[in-house]
C-alpha cells in the first residue's frame, strides 16, 4: 500500500483513496499527482510529503 505523510500537518495521502476533493481518483500514484497539487488539509506543496514506511503511521 502506497501512503505519503504531510510533514506539516500529518495528513496521509493514500493511493487506495486518492483525493476526491481535489479530483484525484483512487489508485493515483503519488508520483502522478500534478506538481501543483497541495495538501487538502493545510495547503502544503507536494514536496512537503514523505513516504510512510510499512508499519509506520
Amino acid at each position: 500500500m502506497e501512503r505519503y505523510s504531510c510533514k506539516v500537518c500529518g495528513h496521509i495521502y493514500d493511493l487506495a483513496e486518492g483525493d476526491p476533493k481535489s479530483g484525484i481518483a483512487p489508485r493515483t500514484a503519488f508520483e502522478d499527482l500534478p506538481e501543483d497539487w497541495v495538501c487538502p488539509v493545510c495547503g502544503a506543496k507536494k514536496a512537503k510529503f514523505q513516504p510512510v514506511l510499512p508499519g509506520g503511521i
